[in-house]
């Protein structure tokens, strides 16, 4: 850990422009709390550094652009499960924001202890009845998790998750999301009225909520966050996968589409008319969104940017090509190192396994 607490000590000194004595009196106050107790605790600005820092470390995001704009709650405070459900739902509502989607993440206690068993704040349900799903094949397994803690959910295609947390060694505990809270956005398209005849809807704001938060070489497990969604995730993934709401086939067949055979390419027309789609609910909504080239022509900014800076931008492309004509956007002819450096936000294994 010292290793890793000087290397972030140093670059928030360095990088913000920070008196020399100061770096070096607060490395020594670092370094002899790790030695006295086996960690140390981040100032406010550290931790708002380090949260901004570990976006702009993100290999896998396409956003990150905007990573200055990133505002971090310290709930590190928070250790009553009804207080940190309350900054969950205040989560919610303030990076929803009425639409104007903010990007935030909000920072319980550093450490294992408190877990969000959700993969997102806002997450539509999975149930299985007579060998077939019913909403989000994704969330099948925390659906069955919820039923056994004894939430029963409506059973639409639609309904959403409850919040679920546990603390310590505890049983996880589940709490409903207040609906005045949650926006979602009825998909409708702006030349086929009949489009809204097949019921789709997805939440405005995306809040990964199962990654760890690694700063200086302290985790934070319980440190939800979010961006706003790219068109492409919603339109050409989350209700476009097979192993997902699949509705490229109902599209198709609404648009009286020739699926005989693949080479009619009725899955590439029915793809972009679910992402213009999205696209336009969004919009007309006045939910913030972004499209797919846009936000490669966004990235290169943030490239440039960073070069500026004299750091390297690093990144997996396999992710940062959107799913939906990737060799339009100039991400898809460039190269990438994907190193991971920190700080930065890590992939954890669900609690429920």
């Amino acid at each position: 850990m010292e290793a890793a607490a000087r290397t972030f000590i140093t670059q928030y000194y360095d990088e913000l422009n920070r008196p020399e004595e100061e770096k070096r009196q607060r490395l020594e106050e670092v370094l002899a709390q790790i030695r006295a107790t086996g960690t140390y605790t981040h100032t406010y600005d550290e931790l708002v550094f380090g949260a901004k820092v570990a976006w702009r470390n993100s290999n896998r995001c396409i956003g990150r652009l905007f990573w200055e704009r990133l505002h971090v709650h310290d709930a590190r405070h928070l250790n009553r499960m009804e207080d940190v459900v309350q900054g969950l739902y205040d989560h919610i509502a303030y990076a929803t924001n009425g639409g104007k989607v903010i990007p935030t993440i909000t920072v319980f206690q550093q450490g294992s202890r408190m877990r969000i068993w959700n993969h997102q704040l806002v997450r539509y349900a999975g149930y299985e009845r007579n060998g077939q799903v019913i909403g989000d094949p994704a969330s099948l397994a925390l659906t069955r998790i919820c039923e056994q803690l004894g939430w029963r959910g409506a059973g639409t295609p639609f309904d959403v998750l409850p919040l679920v947390v546990s603390i310590d060694d505890s049983k996880p505990q589940w709490f409903p999301i207040p609906a005045e809270i949650v926006q979602e956005v009825s998909i409708t398209h702006p030349t086929l009225p009949a489009f809204a005849t097949l019921n789709l809807q997805w939440y405005a704001v995306p809040i990964i909520s199962d990654m760890r938060l690694e700063i200086g070489g302290i985790s934070y497990f319980a440190a939800p966050f979010n961006g706003w969604y790219m068109g492409t995730e919603i339109g050409a993934r989350n209700l476009a996968d097979d192993f997902r709401y699949n509705c490229l086939p109902h599209i198709a067949h609404l648009l009286g589409l020739n699926m005989a055979h693949e080479s009619t390419l009725w899955r590439d027309e029915a793809l972009v008319e679910l992402n213009r789609a999205v696209l336009y609910s969004y919009q007309k909504a006045g939910v913030s969104i972004v499209d797919h080239h846009t936000a490669a022509k966004q990235f290169e900014q943030f490239c440039k940017r960073e070069h500026r800076q004299s750091r390297e931008v690093t990144g997996d492309w396999t992710w940062l090509i959107p799913p939906l004509s990737p060799a339009q956007t100039d991400i898809f002819h460039q190269e990438y190192r994907n190193e991971v450096k920190t700080p930065n936000f890590f992939y954890e294994q669900a609690p429920y396994g």
